[in-house]
Parts: structure tokens; C-alpha cells; sequence
């Protein structure tokens, strides 16, 4: 199992998020396989064993959706194993995935998150502004988390206004800056510049103690701020980046573009937005037309 963890760390260049949601699933097989069979290389195991492992993450009501991950996990497992030579036959051949029922992402409403934006006064400190610049960046661009954790200094142009990002894969792509977003960098640098001076971190976000932001840091600021928009449930970070797809397709936006933006492989990938869009044109429908 570990020369398959740095064969898709440094080989397939899998996100961080990915390893650990790989190493979870591998772990719970590998104490499944040993508890009820008394096997200790997932090698031995065929397909009506994982079969029987499957049928007892259904009968635990584990999510389809989470079942499908380690159905994805133990694929990718499998073909190296094989390609290792250390087993004669795939068995995930033999392996169907359980049907998961499309989720809507969510969103926040339009208009009353721009005018939070517009309207609240920030504080106008490092602290402040860092914060609204956390909101701004990732409905801003749409970015992921990680991509948003990861940005440089040196990644912001802005006489080009635009933002060289990694996404999945190590892949690069440039996304647009608009001119708010790029007054909040500068208000932020500013407050960085004169706040921090010691700071040697190339990234662009940092603590107050001039360390590289992390995942729990983004999410406490993000649903801190969300909660005075909307009472829904829906306040993460990714919940912005949903937002800005949403927004950009109800405003008439092509969805290859969006796709672009996104930094999304596939336009099916996308297409999950325009659900979104449909129930819009229903509602509008439903008011407006005289035999709705």
C-alpha cells in the first residue's frame, strides 16, 4: 500500500484531499479483510469478497456517493496491483457501483451576498482584510480551497489582472481578476506590508502570525461571514465556488467558459449547474406565464 500511495502522489500527482480519502478507504478494507476473513494482503481478495464488503457499508447506510469513492479507491488499487504483477486478474471487474443520486450544489442568493460584500465594514486591519479577502478570492474566481491555499505572491498579475492557479493534477490555468477583488489584494498587502513586516512566506494568505493559511482556518472565516447572508446550511468554501458558477450561468454565461474557469476536465462536470439554472426559469415561469 505505500508504493501505491507514492505512485499516485508523485506519479498520478493526486490531491492531498484525494490521499487522505484514499488512505481512509484502504485502512477500512484492510481491517475488514483481516477481521472477517483473516486476510493481511488485499491481494488474496476476489471479487465476492470485496462484494461482501460493499453489502456491509450498504447495510451501515453508508451514502452511495461514499460507497462510489472507495468503489473509485480500490480500482485505482486493483490496476496497480496488477500492473505489479502481484495479482493475476482484476477483480473490480467484476464490481458494479451502486447508482448515487445527483446532488444540487448550493449556493448563495445573488443579490444579498454582493451587497454584504459592498456594505460591511471589515475591519481595517490585517485581520480584516484578510478575511474579506478570503470571501472576495473564492466567489470571485471560483477557485477551489486548495488551489486558493496555494496561491504566490508571484502567481498575481496585476497590470494583466489575473491569477496563475494549480488545480487538480498539478494543472496551471489563468484566471481573471475583477477590479473589486484586485482593490481588496492591494488594501490587503498593504495591512500585510505594515502589519507583518517579517513575514517570509511567499504565500499570499497567512495567519496573523505569518503562516501559510489551512483548510479549517478557511472554513471557520467563510461560515462565519456566510451565517449573516443566509440561514441555509450551505457555508463552506466550496459553497462559493458553486456560487460563482451559478451566478455566471444566470447571467447568461457560455458554459464552456465557466468550465474553463472552473478548471473542470470534463463539461460534464459543469452541466451539474444548469440544474440550478432550470429551477430558476420553473419559478419564473410559474409566476409569469398565464397557463403556468
Amino acid at each position: 500500500m505505500d508504493l501505491f500511495f507514492k505512485y499516485l502522489q508523485y506519479e498520478k500527482r493526486y490531491s492531498p484531499h484525494t490521499l487522505t480519502s484514499y488512505h481512509t478507504d484502504l485502512g477500512q478494507f484492510a481491517r475488514y479483510l483481516q477481521e472477517v476473513y483473516q486476510i493481511t494482503d488485499a491481494a488474496e481478495a476476489d471479487h465476492t469478497i470485496i462484494r461482501s464488503w460493499l453489502l456491509t457499508l450498504v447495510q451501515q447506510h453508508i451514502k452511495p456517493r461514499s460507497i462510489n469513492r472507495k468503489i473509485a479507491c480500490l480500482r485505482s488499487y486493483y490496476r496497480f496491483l496488477l500492473a505489479q504483477q502481484r495479482v493475476p486478474v482484476n477483480p473490480m471487474l467484476r464490481i458494479k457501483a451502486p447508482k448515487a443520486s445527483k446532488k444540487l450544489p448550493g449556493f448563495v442568493p445573488e443579490e444579498p451576498f454582493n451587497t454584504f460584500l459592498d456594505s460591511f465594514s471589515f475591519e481595517a486591519n490585517f485581520e480584516g482584510q484578510r478575511d474579506r479577502l478570503i470571501l472576495e478570492f473564492l466567489y470571485g474566481t471560483g477557485i477551489r480551497l486548495a488551489e486558493l491555499l496555494h496561491i504566490e505572491h508571484t502567481d498575481i498579475d496585476t497590470h494583466a489582472k489575473t491569477v496563475r492557479v494549480l488545480g487538480k493534477g498539478n494543472k496551471e490555468r489563468i484566471v481573471p481578476l475583477n477590479d473589486s477583488l484586485l482593490e481588496s489584494i492591494a488594501a490587503y498587502l498593504e495591512h500585510k506590508k505594515s502589519e507583518l513586516p517579517d513575514n517570509n512566506s511567499g504565500k499570499l494568505l497567512v495567519t496573523n502570525k505569518a503562516r501559510p493559511l489551512y483548510p479549517k482556518f478557511v472554513y471557520r472565516v467563510v461560515k462565519k461571514y456566510i451565517s449573516l447572508v443566509t440561514t441555509s446550511e450551505h457555508n463552506s468554501p466550496h459553497v462559493l465556488r458553486h456560487s460563482f458558477a451559478t451566478h455566471l450561468l444566470n447571467k447568461g454565461a457560455d458554459l464552456n467558459a465557466i468550465k474553463d474557469l472552473l478548471g473542470h476536465a470534463s463539461l460534464a462536470a459543469t452541466q451539474v449547474y444548469t440544474h440550478n439554472s432550470i429551477e430558476k426559469l420553473k419559478l419564473i415561469f410559474e409566476k409569469a406565464h398565464p397557463k403556468a
